[in-house]
């Protein structure tokens, strides 16, 4: 369905500069767009390439302007784009009900207008939200509570007494509840410590694909409201992930971990057990954290360091070449003097 560039400039709350009758009826890149499309740039190189494109109109942070095209003026072209997104891509539309093929438990409920996708089973007691989805081959574990408008893509699997707050969406693969990694060492063997308790998801969280977050052993391990988590993540038990978190590709936790809201955990990076992460704490790429971070502090590295200190670090590493070079010059020269140097005189 087109639109006019005044009903997309409505949406965006944007100023338009030229026609606003013209149609769109994509969103692209100044790359790939065509005739018809909406391209969109943030800053002078981006808008000259968004100018000479094919595309029909362009969404621009700031106040451009071209003599060719109509353009929507507004304050954050990237936020825009996002806000516009499901207006030209819009969601496939799930049907309501229950497949045939489900097997939904006697003693749970599951909202009228949700949906249970094929080979899905849901568990005694558990409960599925308004709106909600599950698209195939999802496993609900008994007294679990999907709350409304959540998506579980294909193949997740909440073990029993997973808590999923509203419009909460879970991509395929990922695994809610599974046994936290608990063992006590006891007559030359390590013993099963049962892990009894829970997940909690609160509302608006997404979670990539093929990730894993372990039930607590007591209590549970939470999931703040707004959080983001990318694929291929390892949350262990009885952590606390605060609000508004970014957590992410192949990341890990361990057990106990306390973060602050808003804190930003950069892919490949492990953070130790019984840590406290403060209040928008930031961890870089591929750090080694085995110390608590405070509010707002930044930390890089193997072990995790303050990240001015480590950059030092890095910058006297790429020094030690040069500065080893140097260091057997002056050794050569020493040995020359050295040599050159009459012998002492004997007083003898």
């Amino acid at each position: 369905m087109p639109f006019t560039v005044a009903q997309v400039a409505n949406v965006v709350r944007g100023e338009i500069v030229g026609d606003g009758e013209v149609e769109l009826s994509g969103l692209a890149s100044a790359e790939a767009a065509k005739s018809g499309d909406l391209t969109f740039a943030e800053k002078e190189s981006y808008f000259a390439a968004a100018d000479q494109s094919s595309a029909s109109a362009i969404l621009a942070s700031g106040s451009f302007a071209s003599a060719t095209k109509p353009v929507i003026r507004v304050a954050n072209a990237r936020i825009a784009v996002a806000t516009l997104l499901p207006l030209f891509f819009p969601p496939d539309e799930q049907t309501h009900g229950i497949d045939p093929s489900a097997r939904i438990a006697a003693s749970a409920e599951v909202h009228p207008s949700a949906c249970v996708g094929p080979g899905c089973v849901v568990g005694a007691r558990a409960k599925i939200g308004a709106g909600s989805v599950l698209m195939g081959g999802n496993h609900i574990g008994r007294d679990s509570q999907i709350g409304e408008n959540v998506c579980l893509y294909p193949n997740v699997v909440l073990y029993y007494r997973t808590q999923i707050g509203n419009r909460v969406v879970i991509h395929a693969g990922t695994v809610i509840g599974s046994d936290g990694y608990g063992y006590v060492f006891d007559q030359g063997r390590h013993r099963k410590v049962l892990q009894v308790g829970n997940v909690i998801i609160h509302d608006d969280v997404e979670i990539g694909a093929n990730a894993a977050i372990d039930r607590a052993a007591l209590g549970s391990t939470v999931i703040g409201q707004g959080t983001k988590i990318d694929n291929l993540v390892h949350i262990a038990h009885n952590v606390v992930i605060g609000n508004h978190c970014l957590v992410m590709g192949q990341v890990g936790f361990a057990g106990s971990t306390r973060l602050g809201d808003y804190c930003v955990i950069a892919s490949q990076s492990g953070i130790a057990g019984h840590l406290k992460l403060g209040r928008q704490a930031t961890v870089g790429a591929k750090s080694g954290v085995m110390r608590d971070i405070p509010d707002g502090g930044t930390v890089l590295g193997i072990p995790a360091m303050p990240d001015k200190q480590t950059k030092r670090q890095w910058i006297g590493l790429q020094q030690l070449p040069d500065l080893i070079r140097r260091l057997r010059e002056l050794e050569k020269e020493v040995k020359d003097l050295q040599a050159k140097a009459p012998s002492p005189v004997s007083s003898e």
